[in-house]
């Protein structure tokens, strides 16, 4: 038993700490006023890079003995280690999830970054068809503070675009 509760202090430092990087991912980001779209696939790159480092680690042959002996000895800290590694998963997905969906946009990015007004508005079009699709389509990506925070980067990037055509014209 003295063993097992060596264990069981173990997973609760993890479950703390796990909880924290859940609660910072899901805390407001702080961006600059006139960040690009770019920025949000890198957001969910760093993300997905985090969360899948993380279940990793859980999935790890160390970690997976021990939850086997806090099984064997029906530990009470299991019920709240499965609720994280259920939370972990579903924010890794959604990480996984939103890159995909982001990437369809990528090549707009560089286009809007570096196109005329003019040739700029040729693009917008199938811009908008795309981020309508993502919309339509993702399980993760379809609320309204993520479609805001994604057409408020589209927009930035198209003033600055703007602003550099009128500041070199």
């Amino acid at each position: 038993t003295e063993f097992t509760e060596k264990l069981e202090e173990v997973v609760m430092i993890w479950i703390k700490q796990i909880r924290q990087v859940l609660v910072e991912s899901e805390q407001m980001r702080r961006e600059a006023d006139d960040i690009g779209p770019s920025a949000e696939l890198e957001h969910w790159k760093t993300r997905m890079s985090s969360f899948n480092s993380l279940l990793d680690e859980i999935k790890s042959s160390r970690v997976k003995k021990i939850i086997s002996i806090l099984q064997a000895a029906r530990s009470k800290t299991l019920k709240q280690w499965k609720e994280l590694d259920g939370n972990i998963t579903v924010a890794a997905n959604e990480a996984k999830d939103n890159v995909k969906y982001l990437y369809t946009l990528d090549k707009f990015f560089g286009l809007l970054a570096k196109a005329s007004p003019v040739t700029m508005m040729e693009h917008v079009p199938s811009l908008m068809n795309t981020v309508c699709m993502i919309y339509c389509t993702s399980p993760y990506y379809n609320t309204s503070e993520r479609m805001t925070s994604l057409l408020l980067k589209i927009t930035n990037q198209m003033i600055n675009t703007c602003k550099t055509y009128l500041c070199e014209g």
